[in-house]
């Protein structure tokens, strides 16, 4: 027999007036459990789109509101949020937006596509990247500016590629990118791989990596924070699970796994 588990407060607290590049890769999320019969069951499929640097945490939280959900499934487009952002104004069917910075989000609410106000829920840094072991030595951030140095960046419609293009204006720095990639989840890729010797991207990114590359903090990343809105899509055609899902996130479980990830509160 299975055993009843119950349903978070937090999860289906639905009355909350909280809302919630190239295209990215849809992942399932898959899990099940039983559930007390006095609650209601969230059933059917729930599509988020989010910024490819909360694939882990938001994955994690998919599997929390499916085993709390045996009827629902959880799938993901994570991708950078100006392709993201493209694609939902071209039409593209999901439930729930999160966005890596709020111009992003603003190309889909100038679009009318949220259902209420979108909501800030965590906070993201820059952080240099590096092969493990440094190998190039890179020290900080005057070294994307060395033409010696392979030096990967997001574009600059990216968000992490616009908070870059923040610190490199504000700093004076001549950046002399080698490649600029549609995600902050690419950019990191070509450090792991050793084709770049350093790459700006998120801290959570580095932590996410774990021992297949380094990080590098450098004081001026503070001056472009990255804030983190969500929402419910006006056209959502699960417009519970979505709110749900979006609950989970700003509950207090959700952003202790925000936490844990390396993000910042909101």
């Amino acid at each position: 027999m299975k055993r009843a588990l119950l349903v978070p407060a937090a999860v289906l607290a639905l009355g909350l007036a909280a809302c919630g590049g190239t295209s990215g890769a849809s992942s399932d999320a898959s899990a099940s459990g039983a559930t007390s019969s006095s609650a209601p069951q969230l059933r059917g499929t729930l599509t988020v789109f989010a910024a490819a640097s909360l694939t882990g945490v938001f994955t994690d939280l998919g599997h929390r509101l499916e085993k709390d959900n045996p009827g629902l499934t959880v799938r993901f487009n994570f991708a950078g949020s100006s392709a993201l952002a493209t694609q939902l104004t071209q039409g593209a069917p999901a439930d729930v937006f999160a966005s890596a910075d709020q111009a992003q989000m603003d190309v889909v609410t100038k679009a009318g596509l949220q259902k209420t106000d979108p909501q800030v829920f965590t906070q993201n840094v820059l952080e240099i990247a590096v092969p493990k072991g440094n190998p190039a030595h890179v020290t900080g951030l005057k070294d994307f500016a060395n033409p010696d140095l392979k030096i990967a960046v997001c574009a600059p419609q990216v968000p992490c590629g616009a908070a870059a293009q923040k610190v490199f204006q504000a700093t004076g720095t001549n950046a002399q990118p080698d490649t600029q990639e549609q995600d902050v989840k690419a950019a990191l890729t070509k450090v792991e791989l050793g084709e770049v010797d350093a790459a700006m991207v998120y801290a959570t990114d580095v932590r996410a990596a774990g021992g297949s590359v380094e990080g590098i903090s450098f004081p001026e990343a503070q001056d472009a924070i990255n804030a983190y809105p969500i929402c419910v899509l006006k056209a959502a055609p699960n417009p519970t699970a979505a709110q749900a899902f979006v609950d989970l996130v700003r509950s207090k479980e959700g952003q202790q796994a925000l936490q844990d990830a390396g993000f910042r509160g909101p």
